[in-house]
C-alpha cells in the first residue's frame, strides 16, 4: 500500500476531522482512509452511470406512476393470499 501525505492542512480542519472521527469511534486515520476510499468508490459509480446514459430501457412511466403499480400488485397479491 502508498501512503498518503496532505501537507497545509488548516488547524480548523484537522481538529473537525478529528471530531468526526472521535464521533465515529475511530482514529483520524481509519476516518480519512474511509472517506478517501468512499470517493474512489464514487467516481467508479459515476462512470458505471455514465456508461448508460442516454441509454433506452423501454421504459416510460412518469414519476410516481410505478409506485402506484407496485402498490396496486401488492394489494392484489395480499387479496390473492388471504383468500
Amino acid at each position: 500500500m502508498v501512503a498518503l501525505q496532505i501537507r497545509d492542512v488548516p488547524d480548523a480542519v484537522r481538529e473537525a476531522l478529528v471530531a468526526q472521527a472521535r464521533q465515529r469511534g475511530q482514529s483520524l486515520q481509519a476516518y480519512l482512509l474511509e472517506l478517501v476510499r468512499q470517493q474512489a468508490q464514487r467516481g467508479t459509480n459515476v462512470a458505471l452511470l455514465n456508461r448508460f446514459s442516454g441509454r433506452d430501457d423501454g421504459l416510460r412511466t412518469a414519476p410516481g406512476e410505478l409506485a402506484g403499480f407496485v402498490s396496486d400488485q401488492r394489494q392484489a397479491r395480499e387479496q390473492d393470499l388471504s383468500a
